[in-house]
């Protein structure tokens, strides 16, 4: 196997608008985040993951791009862009640019023409179909909800939206439109970014005849999903775009995924194959999904460890020697991680913060921490709707509660708290200052009330931090082979109280020890005979006692 940088490095990722704002307007900005670089450069990462920072009517917070060429105005100019990368890559770091090419949005010029005519020269640009008995042309269902299709009466069509109706989805069966993808992807690295994070990647090939999908009982749509994603020519797609674009520059691509199996992510990122370099897979962020089809991902369940430890493993085993994961607990659609995984009881949020980060940053793959993760932010706990900003959280309470009365509005409330987008969502919290240190203005979006508590400011320089505990795990990751490249053995996965494994490279053994619980257990894997204790979020050492959310990681020489 041939080792590339990607392999051993670790991204840091930005949600720009969230970050740090610099002319006081309330939003972070590009300007914002280039005085932010020795901070995320003191933390240790070697790549900057920027969500999108291109002209948009913001339908979708950036995810709805009308030109793919230009930056929205309130990020700043392409010459803060220009100096933005200039200083990161002076400060040794990488940038990862968001590619949105499943869809764009309805504002951008190309639909504006194709929405127009059936005889335009952008008419085949997106999908769009006649009418069915004066309905939709199948039964498919949007991921934002309610329905995938919008009708447009200048052409008399419908058009097709996994999404938002204002992101129309792209029609890559068009070669024009590949190749405009191509040369937008061509503009970015020819300015000498470093790589793309491509979203829904796996969604741009469609099934012929777009048939209808399955019903869950007594839901008005279809789940597409099992039909859009990995379509019959996802793969002609990304090698198409490996041989005209990825394969001319020296990047780093990893390519979200819903719906993935180990399988599909072999064909796309196999370590000789000629498409993408990773994906990022939901099986474990989807682990908690409501019982009641209907209500999809919405819920307030915890994810059970060991459908964790299942989930995981899985994707540590088949991708080994054949592919790459990338290794992540949140983003930006994904709630913040202690909330979710352990515990954001201030009484342990620490110890599980670091417990959360270890269990990661030991398996095989490239690592991401989103914003805030480095510090332990919590979920933001909200209790009212007006509280909330996200599209996705919006549109699931009105048909929950307002269109198909599923549950009523204080079970839906609970179900946002607990995973709704927005919690990952709120300024980042510097300091113990008014706004966090994020803006001087009015912030864009509430932040966190446990900013005082939980900021950076306070922990840069405290030994004991969950920044700097996370400085010590990427340290230990750029200096292992072990570590980068080692094998997976899952111990005890019937365990529903600690997660537990190893990693073999070259004569070398990495134990991995989490307890997942606010209890003491007792465990014992052999670590006695350990030839040193790596790092661990105690102190000391108990030996065989697991203290509440002990993490602790030894190494073996054969």
């Amino acid at each position: 196997m041939t080792k590339k940088w990607w392999q051993n490095a670790v991204v840091y990722q930005v949600y720009p608008r969230s970050y740090q704002d610099s002319n006081g307007d309330g939003v972070g900005d590009l300007a914002g985040l280039t005085q932010r670089l020795p901070y995320i450069k003191r933390l240790g990462a070697d790549v900057i993951w920027l969500n999108p920072i291109y002209k948009s009517p913001d339908k979708d917070n950036g995810y709805d791009i009308s030109d793919y060429q230009a930056i929205q105005p309130v990020y700043g100019s392409m010459a803060d862009f220009d100096q933005m990368l200039a200083t990161a890559h002076q400060t040794g770091l990488k940038i990862l640019m968001d590619l949105v090419v499943n869809h764009t949005s309805d504002q951008h010029k190309w639909f504006q023409e194709s929405r127009q005519s059936k005889d335009n020269p952008y008419a085949d640009y997106y999908i769009w179909r006649d009418p069915v008995d004066g309905h939709a042309p199948n039964n498919w269902g949007s991921y934002f909800s309610g329905g995938a299709w919008t009708y447009e009466p200048k052409r008399g069509q419908y058009y097709l939206h996994l999404f938002a109706p204002g992101q129309p989805d792209l029609n890559w069966e068009n070669p024009k439109v590949r190749q405009e993808v191509w040369n937008l992807m061509r503009f970015w690295l020819d300015k000498g970014v470093d790589g793309f994070r491509m979203d829904v990647i796996n969604l741009i090939s469609k099934p012929a005849g777009l048939p209808d999908a399955p019903v869950a009982p007594g839901a008005q749509y279809g789940n597409s999903e099992p039909l859009v994603s990995d379509g019959p020519k996802l793969n002609d797609y990304l090698q198409e775009m490996n041989r005209e674009v990825l394969s001319h520059y020296d990047v780093m691509t990893v390519g979200e995924m819903p719906g993935s199996t180990p399988e599909d992510a072999i064909q796309y990122t196999g370590l000789d194959a000629n498409e993408l370099n990773m994906v990022f897979q939901f099986e474990h962020v989807g682990l908690s999904a409501n019982p009641d089809e209907r209500l999809g991902k919405w819920n307030d369940q915890p994810v059970q460890l060991i459908d964790l430890k299942r989930s995981l493993s899985r994707w540590q085993t088949a991708l080994d020697g054949k592919g790459w994961n990338s290794l992540y607990w949140n983003n930006h659609d994904q709630p913040r991680a202690v909330s979710r995984f352990a515990t954001d009881d201030p009484q342990y949020r620490v110890r599980a913060a670091k417990m959360l980060g270890t269990t990661l940053h030991m398996l095989q793959g490239t690592p991401y921490v989103y914003e805030g993760e480095e510090l332990g932010e919590t979920n933001v706990h909200y209790t009212k709707l007006s509280d909330y900003e996200d599209l996705e959280s919006l549109n699931a309470y009105h048909q929950n509660v307002e269109e198909d009365h599923l549950v009523d509005s204080q079970t839906m409330l609970k179900y946002l708290a607990h995973i709704s987008r927005d919690n990952a969502r709120t300024p980042m919290q510097w300091d113990a200052t008014a706004n966090a240190g994020f803006t001087t203005g009015k912030p864009w979006f509430a932040l966190n009330p446990n900013y005082p508590q939980i900021n950076a400011k306070s922990q840069v320089d405290d030994d004991q931090s969950v920044f700097n505990y996370y400085r010590q795990l990427i340290a230990l990751r750029h200096h292992s082979d072990l570590i980068v490249y080692g094998s997976y053995q899952a111990l005890d996965p019937e365990d529903n109280q600690v997660f537990a494994y190893k990693r073999h490279y070259q004569g070398q053994t990495l134990l991995v020890i989490s307890n997942f619980t606010a209890e003491s257990v007792t465990r014992d894997y052999g670590q006695a005979q350990a030839s040193q204790r790596l790092i661990g979020n105690y102190a000391d050492d108990a030996g065989t006692t697991l203290r509440p959310y002990e993490t602790k990681v030894y190494q073996f020489n054969d």
